[in-house]
């Protein structure tokens, strides 16, 4: 199992509205889902810069993680997120 953070600026809540109804089924597809998703937070330590909106990815390996994000299949998705404002996924490992 290999994990991802998923961080999102939301600029367009309507791109981010439909992206929610479209992520849980792309991820799937490549074996992915969403571990949990936040727009409130505590800062434990530090002072980091805090996005609208943090989701927490898991994928099977590596090879899957990259293969959803370049699926062509998936473009239309991929887009959506990336309407909703700025959008930063980094894949841990």
């Amino acid at each position: 199992m290999i994990y991802a953070v998923a961080k999102i600026t939301i600029t367009n809540p309507d791109s981010l509205a439909a992206y929610g109804k479209m992520a849980g089924p792309a991820l799937a597809k490549h074996g992915g889902k969403v571990e949990g998703a936040a727009r409130e937070f505590t800062v434990l330590d530090g002072s980091p810069e805090i996005s609208d909106m943090v989701a927490i990815l898991s994928f099977p390996d590596k090879d899957a993680a990259v293969a959803w994000s370049t699926d062509p299949d998936l473009d239309e998705v991929h887009e959506l997120r990336r309407g909703a404002g700025g959008s930063d996924i980094v894949l841990l490992g």
